[in-house]
């Protein structure tokens, strides 16, 4: 792709939307042009994703520096990929797997190593003088008439680990898919979730946000949250299912209980409940709201359920692995042999490479399931995810709520990607999924 060599690589430690230390990594190209790259950090985190390094060290940011990640960039990556050039970011990110030499990239750190694969490709794209999803587009080997601006999944309500308020469900999300633009889309969504937090307020709720940016307020119960979010878009204007459907990300990891292998929901009574029982409360949910799309419904190794949640909601609804794939093309090849899930989330941390993530993407599409690229709950204002969902032409992307600008970023960014696109005679149409 390019005869330019890597003349400078340079990380830092900065901080998340958390306030958590992360990394960041520049690299400057043999012509002068400059790329950079902010890593993120989960907090509902798969047990099988690649390994974020942190120091450690109490007495500094209560052990969560990430100066040994950056000392990795500053010497032991810069030292092996300058002076070289290379033909894509696969070549890049093969050198420094080698490099690395373990599974989980738990010698150098997966932050170290994606903050250098995505700081170069942004590199690429400067030197070129071209947007970064027709970059990635080339180096994916996609079809350019595949590209399209993705269908936004957008957090409104939030649960789980992201809030503090009982609800087990981590996150409630609007998908405003019929429209003819991605702006109609992004336009439809934010006039819900403004118009949910005047009613929030008219009940006297909280509306203060979780991680993502939706709002956290102390509800009865994960229906309540659902039932609030269907009455906002009809305020709003819009028609239910046909306009704006529902999603949820549920990460039932977190609220599994492996030693019994059963799932607790509080508000239902019951101390906990089955696979099976879990499985039939999605149906009822799915019976009576327009749910289109459920995240990590089951356990991440709770493979057998599942299988049973495949088989009785795969037809009718996405079924997305976020814990269960991990973005890992291991996971995800098993889940297409035993015809468990049929989508997969892409968290390009999760893996640690754009090399490892574009395998997964593609194995994906060989095999016609879904893919969703997606943010992290601790965000910085790196714009790269936006740009994979365009290039990769997945047709859909969680980047959170229409509030916290390290979310807003992704958005405008695609408000870009769009007006761009359209100004230079190569309009990109606006994803049909559902």
């Amino acid at each position: 792709m390019t005869s330019l060599t890597i003349s400078q690589v340079r990380g830092r430690e900065i901080l998340d939307s958390r306030g958590n230390p992360t990394v960041e990594v520049q690299i400057t190209l043999s012509d002068g042009a400059m790329g950079r790259a902010l890593v993120p950090s989960g907090a509902s985190k798969g047990q099988h994703e690649a390994l974020e390094l942190r120091d450690g060290d109490p007495n500094r940011y209560l052990g969560k520096g990430t100066l040994k990640a950056v000392r990795n960039v500053n010497e032991t990556l810069a030292n092996l990929v300058k002076g070289k050039s290379f033909r894509n970011v696969q070549e890049l990110d093969t050198l420094m797997l080698e490099a690395d030499g373990t599974s989980q990239k738990s010698k150098l750190g997966a932050n170290a190593i994606l903050g250098v694969s995505l700081a170069y490709v942004n590199a690429v794209a400067i030197s070129q003088k071209r947007p970064l999803y027709l970059v990635l587009n080339e180096m994916m080997g996609v079809p350019a008439a595949e590209m399209q601006l993705p269908i936004p999944l957008m957090n409104i309500l939030n649960g789980g680990v992201h809030a503090n308020n009982g609800l087990e469900i981590q996150e409630f999300m609007i998908v405003p898919h019929g429209f003819s633009a991605f702006s109609e889309a992004l336009r439809a969504g934010c006039e819900i979730f403004h118009h949910l937090k005047e009613m929030l307020h008219e009940k006297h709720f909280s509306t203060a946000v979780g991680d993502e940016g939706g709002f956290a307020p102390a509800l009865e119960s994960n229906e309540q949250a659902l039932e609030l979010i269907c009455e906002a878009v009809r305020i709003a204007g819009y028609q239910l299912k046909t306009q704006v459907a529902v999603a949820l990300d549920v990460a039932s990891s977190s609220f599994y209980l492996a030693d019994a292998k059963r799932y607790s929901l509080r508000h239902r009574g019951e101390d906990s409940i089955d696979s099976n029982g879990l499985i039939d409360f999605y149906q009822g949910l799915c019976d009576k709201f327009p749910i289109v799309s459920i995240e990590d419904g089951l356990d991440e190794d709770d493979w057998a359920g599942w299988k049973v949640l495949t088989d009785k909601l795969g037809g009718q609804c996405q079924l997305v692995g976020d814990d269960l794939f991990v973005t890992q093309v291991a996971r995800v090849r098993r889940g297409i042999q035993e015809k468990i899930a049929n989508a997969v989330l892409i968290k390009v941390n999760q893996v640690g490479t754009l090399k490892e993530t574009f395998e997964t993407m593609a194995l994906c599409r060989e095999n016609k399931y879904r893919a969703v690229t997606s943010h992290r709950s601790g965000e910085t204002e790196d714009v790269t995810i936006a740009h994979l969902a365009v290039g990769s032409g997945c047709g859909q992307i969680k980047t959170g709520s229409a509030s916290r600008s390290e979310r807003l970023a992704k958005y405008n960014e695609l408000l870009r990607i769009e007006e761009w696109a359209r100004e230079n005679g190569k309009p990109l149409r606006f994803a049909k999924v559902f």
